[in-house]
């Protein structure tokens, strides 16, 4: 098992957590542990555009400064989103089985 599905497995043991996605700048999912393919690409899709306006926000108030962690959380789910240079991860759980 490589280093990467050996972490997936691991953050995909934690309590609540759904899927965890993990996909390029353009949306492309690389890895994922969802079993239905339309739950991946609707994240994968919209997720990552998110990510970079979020990115781009952080950097106009301060050029200095980066975005690390991006958290979106809804009566359903929670996203928690690592945006990186060359990907995107994704982890969504259930925020009323984490607690």
């Amino acid at each position: 098992m490589s280093d990467i599905e050996s972490t997936l497995t691991r953050i995909q043991g934690h309590k609540g957590v759904i899927g965890v996605i993990i996909v390029n700048h353009q949306g492309v999912p690389l890895r994922s542990t969802f079993e239905h393919d339309a739950m991946t690409k609707q994240y994968a899709d919209l997720i990552p555009s998110l990510a970079d306006l979020a990115r781009n926000l952080v950097r106009d108030l301060d050029p200095q400064n980066d975005l690390e962690f991006l958290r979106i959380r809804s009566h359903k789910h929670e996203i928690m989103v690592a945006a990186k240079d060359d990907f995107v991860l994704l982890v969504i759980q259930d925020p009323t089985a984490a607690a």
